[in-house]
């Protein structure tokens, strides 16, 4: 039954078509060229990620976004490089997470929005942050949570991509930049893993980790694969009705947010 209401409610401009082909992103801009709801979720997360790195960056350095796609932080913030892996117009540059062309000690912060369960291999993107990052820099990471509500809708909005908690690699096989991706894979690296991950990464430390609030207007936005529930006008309505629920956040909420810092050793 969930499966039939959720075909109901994809974006019918994206039937049919290959998710790693160009022309997905070219939907995608126009499906949030009309949603200023999606768009409100974008910029309380591009806030929330440079308040982050104010706090507890305290350096200074070049900035970068992962995985950009159609709505860079630099729209807001233009200091931040917008880069991809997948070419796309209006990028600074073209940038393999797992290999990237920056010089050593150079990046004050990475910002990584819904791109990290796509890296086939988190040990290198590690491995590149220890390089990449001054002393002091580093990364913060929204990815898909794990809670009651989370665990629940990943399993079952994306065809392409699956939520196994239990998957026993980091790794996941993919097909391309967005097909096969396990979208439990922060919880797997910070949190079932975590002694494994410090042990690994000694360069790297967990500073913060939080459940973002704006879950009830991506849901309701239908994000840019799905149908919009509710009209932009109320927007500002479930911005309040938010506020109110943080107590059962833990259970509702959709994302994370994680914030990792290099560690002068």
């Amino acid at each position: 039954m969930l499966n039939f209401v959720l075909s109901l409610l994809r974006e019918p401009m994206l039937a049919a078509i290959d998710i790693d082909s160009d022309e997905r992103l070219l939907i995608h801009r126009k499906v949030l060229e009309r949603k200023s709801m999606l768009r409100a979720v974008f910029a309380e997360i591009n806030d929330e990620f440079k308040m982050l790195a104010d706090r507890y960056f305290l350096i200074e350095g070049v900035e970068v976004e992962l995985g950009a796609g159609i709505a860079p932080m630099r729209d807001k913030y233009p200091e931040v490089l917008a880069t991809d892996i997948v070419p796309a117009d209006g990028l600074d540059m073209e940038l393999d997470a797992g290999d990237m062309d920056l010089a050593d000690s150079s990046v004050r912060a990475f910002y990584a929005q819904n791109c990290f369960h796509h890296f086939p291999q988190p040990s290198k993107f590690f491995l590149e942050l220890e390089r990449t990052l001054k002393p002091g820099g580093g990364a913060i990471i929204l990815e898909p949570y794990h809670g009651l509500l989370a665990s629940f809708m990943f399993k079952r909005l994306f065809s392409t991509e699956g939520f196994d908690k239990d998957f026993p690699s980091w790794e996941t096989p993919g097909e391309g930049p967005m097909n096969g991706a396990n979208q439990a894979l922060s919880y797997i690296v910070f949190f079932r893993d975590r002694k494994r991950f410090e042990i690994e990464h000694p360069g790297l430390e967990i500073v913060y980790q939080s459940i973002m609030g704006n879950y009830l207007k991506y849901l309701l936005s239908g994000g840019l694969n799905f149908r919009q529930l509710l009209p932009n006008w109320t927007t500002p309505i479930f911005s309040v009705l938010e506020k109110l629920l943080t107590p059962v956040r833990p259970l509702l909420g959709l994302h994370q947010v994680i914030v990792l810092r290099k560690v002068d050793l």
